[in-house]
């Protein structure tokens, strides 16, 4: 329910607007150097300042309590604890009775028979991808694979030169737009991946499916190629290393890895809370009354989103590699 991995395990914890959220990592190799500074660059590539991102201002500053003694891995649960300090709780008062459109808000009131902590979307808010960047990083410090991630598009503008300007004016308008991101990973080996039911593709999918907002993950250039035949699709492999001529499937053949780069486009939807009035169904007056969001929300929350994806899928990724080596062992 909270907890992803079969030996890399990630558990995460906090709500929006409790006193901190965090993450515990266990399956961490013993000796891994773990360098805080690189935990810490990551968290900033998350956080907001540019135009289209949201006005709260949380320093993400992390503390680690176990699992790292003289900057190493012990080979125990790394704890990672960031405090939440810059929340406005009372902006979500009305949203007890008057869900968002697109949020949570509803099913959360219903499956946890209004017990569920609304504030500032609680469990549901992306909040809580601070920790997985946190946890992320960890795992980027175990594997032997380079990512890189950019965000291609927002809403209509495919143009990033131009993506301030497009959203100064949806911001102005009150509303708000998704975007695309691309990731990118190299120096992945064959072999990745455990089917029938860990596949390295449908868990990546499984894991960045469970990041708030995210709608629609793709491998290679599926979407590019949605009406094409097997001729066109297939890749054809030209040497006995496996080389293929493309790379259509995005690096996963039968949820393994095939020693192509793995490219995995993701789209992240607008933003749920919009400062344009919306008319949706109130329940204390048992009618349809507008709604207008408070709090600080981002115009475009995939313009932050990208170290998000990237951290996610590296603990995908270092789960599968420690799965991967169990092969390499010669009996």
């Amino acid at each position: 329910m909270n907890t992803f991995g079969k030996i890399f395990q990630v558990t995460l914890y906090g709500e929006s607007h409790q006193d901190a959220i965090g993450v515990v990592i266990d399956g961490v190799i013993p000796g891994t150097k773990i360098d805080e500074t690189r935990i810490q660059e990551d968290l900033t590539l998350r956080r907001p300042g540019a135009i289209g991102t949201t006005a709260r201002q949380e320093k993400d500053e992390f503390k680690i309590t176990s699992g790292v003694f003289l900057e190493h891995a012990t080979g125990s649960p790394v704890h990672i604890m960031i405090e939440n300090k810059d929340v406005i709780s009372k902006d979500y008062e009305h949203l007890k009775t008057h869900p968002r459109p697109g949020h949570a808000d509803f099913v959360a009131m219903k499956k946890y028979h209004g017990f569920h902590d609304y504030r500032g979307g609680g469990r549901f808010s992306g909040r809580l991808t601070a920790a997985l960047v946190a946890a992320g990083s960890i795992a980027k410090m175990m594997i032997p694979f380079t990512m890189t991630h950019e965000l291609i598009s927002l809403g209509t503008c495919h143009d990033p030169k131009k993506f301030d300007d497009y959203l100064t004016t949806i911001g102005e308008a009150g509303d708000s737009v998704g975007g695309m991101i691309k990731l990118t990973i190299n120096d992945v080996p064959v072999g990745l991946g455990e089917p029938m039911f860990y596949k390295l593709d449908a868990t990546i999918t499984q894991l960045l499916m469970s990041i708030p907002a995210v709608k629609l993950v793709s491998f290679g250039d599926t979407l590019e190629l949605l009406e094409s035949k097997g001729s066109t699709f297939n890749d054809v492999i030209i040497n006995d290393s496996g080389t293929t001529k493309t790379n259509h499937s995005g690096g996963v053949t039968g949820g393994i890895s095939n020693g192509n780069p793995i490219v995995i486009y993701v789209f992240v939807k607008p933003t749920s809370s919009i400062q344009k009035s919306q008319d949706t169904f109130q329940f204390q007056e048992g009618s349809i009354a507008p709604l207008k969001a408070n709090g600080r929300h981002d115009v475009a929350i995939a313009r932050r989103a990208g170290i998000v994806i990237e951290n996610t899928v590296a603990c995908v990724l270092a789960d599968m590699y420690l799965l991967h080596r169990m092969y390499d062992n010669k009996h």
